[in-house]
């Protein structure tokens, strides 16, 4: 790997050439095979945790959770373990209240034992109570540890909420090799999403004039390739492949403190996802994790900047098709189909693109002068990106999913998420761009979901 995490946890961080000093609070990050008997001590004693808060739920408690308490007791640190009994428990209002009501105020710290809503709850604890904050993953599941952001449910709208970036990150490949495979692909999906997120993210540079860091971008890109090259190892249990997956996915949170958003490392794949998890919520309908969602999510946004291409065959956007169809569009019966589709959620979301302005007449014109003048490195920047049909190829070696069908998702509820992805928040994606273009409607309808 070309980046070293040790190498970048500089206490006062770096100055770049973007311009922005580039900080982490992560401090350590170890990873190896049976590294948590020394490590987890070592870790307690440098943040001078003493009582320790330790969240898990069943089924992390049983990958992990007698290990961590085992280590606790003989090395003599009382600690407070509490268990949450729920199948799949979701993050939002409930879980964290549950973690505050648990976490007594004799606890100085916080051991996160376990994956995405385990780690994003501890850290929206750990913030809230100033204390310090260790995650021991049970499954390199996704590219959320290291992250100063937590993916959360609030008001059946689906955020990412500042919270506070761990101290320090413990992998030990013994726990991370009891986790089912579909679990591995999900980390693997979840990093598969920057090759889409990190395009778009150069993209709408040119469009809306969002920040960029390059070396940023590369870093994500580095974790990326590491994570992909490691993928059939990874998830056959190979200790050393798990190891360095591990390490891709805490590169990744690393890079998204560093540019102080979530940009470099989640596009339209991820409020794909956003959508599918906000219907789960309110009507019950299928879901998968977050990074096997992420994953298929990446196939359809390349399979729809292919069409697009496609559709363009080398020519610069029309304007005056673009603002004809804006014209065209119901804003009003858009949000009726919002609500129906999306549920409670809809709301937020409305009120997201009210507040934003993306559906303004001059927005869109704005927007539509930047797409024609920067068409070139707009279209360099996504042209970067491997098919649909290689990372089709790739997934189905190591048995992550490629279809809406394979995770229970009808093809309705697909072809909406996809529609409906632009309005989760003010981040351009192609959602934004294909309807700029005014392409939505035959984008999709070349679409196979």
């Amino acid at each position: 790997m070309k980046y070293s995490i040790p190498d970048l946890l500089a206490k006062d961080g770096f100055l770049c050439d973007c311009g922005k000093r580039h900080f982490s609070r992560l401090s350590d990050f170890v990873t190896g095979t049976g590294i948590l008997p020394d490590a987890l001590p070592a870790m307690l004693a440098k943040y001078s945790v003493t009582h320790p808060f330790v969240l898990c739920d069943r089924d992390t408690y049983a990958a992990g959770g007698g290990k961590v308490v085992s280590i606790l007791s003989a090395n003599g640190v009382p600690c407070t373990l509490h268990i949450i009994q729920r199948s799949h428990p979701a993050p939002d209002e409930r879980i964290v209240g549950e973690a505050v009501m648990y976490c007594g105020g004799d606890c100085d710290g916080v051991i996160a034992l376990g994956g995405g809503v385990i780690n994003d709850t501890c850290k929206i604890l750990a913030s809230a109570r100033h204390i310090p904050d260790i995650y021991v993953p049970t499954a390199p599941s996704m590219d959320g540890y290291a992250s100063a952001t937590s993916s959360m449910e609030r008001g059946n709208l689906k955020i990412s909420l500042d919270s506070q970036c761990p101290n320090a990150v413990l992998c030990d490949a013994d726990i991370l090799a009891t986790a089912p495979a579909h679990m591995v692909c999900s980390g693997i999906g979840d990093m598969a999403a920057k090759i889409t997120s990190l395009a778009e993210w150069k993209a709408a540079s040119y469009i809306v004039g969002d920040y960029y860091c390059p070396m940023v971008a590369d870093m994500v890109d580095d974790a990326l390739h590491t994570c992909l090259s490691e993928g059939e190892a990874a998830v056959r249990g190979d200790h050393a492949a798990l190891c360095r997956l591990a390490e891709g996915l805490v590169l990744s949170g690393v890079a998204m403190n560093y540019a102080g958003i979530s940009r470099p490392a989640s596009g339209m794949e991820h409020y794909i996802s956003h959508i599918l998890d906000m219907r789960s919520l309110a009507f019950g309908t299928p879901a998968d994790l977050h990074g096997i969602q992420c994953g298929i999510g990446t196939l359809y946004t390349l399979r729809g900047y292919e069409i697009l291409f496609d559709r363009l065959g080398g020519r610069t956007p029309d304007m005056d098709k673009a603002l004809h169809a804006a014209e065209s569009f119901d804003r009003s019966a858009w949000n009726d189909r919002l609500r129906e589709i999306v549920g409670p959620g809809a709301q937020a979301m409305i009120a997201n693109e009210d507040a934003y302005g993306f559906y303004r007449p001059e927005n869109h014109r704005a927007r539509l002068q930047n797409i024609v003048d920067h068409w070139d490195g707009i279209t360099a920047a996504l042209h970067a990106m491997p098919t649909s049909a290689e990372i089709t190829a790739f997934f189905q070696k190591i048995g992550h999913p490629t279809t809406a069908a394979e995770i229970g998702v009808s093809a309705a509820d697909m072809e909406n998420a996809f529609r409906m992805a632009k309005d989760i928040r003010p981040k351009y994606i192609l959602g934004h761009l294909l309807w700029d273009l005014g392409m939505t409607d035959e984008v999709v309808a070349e679409m196979e979901f």
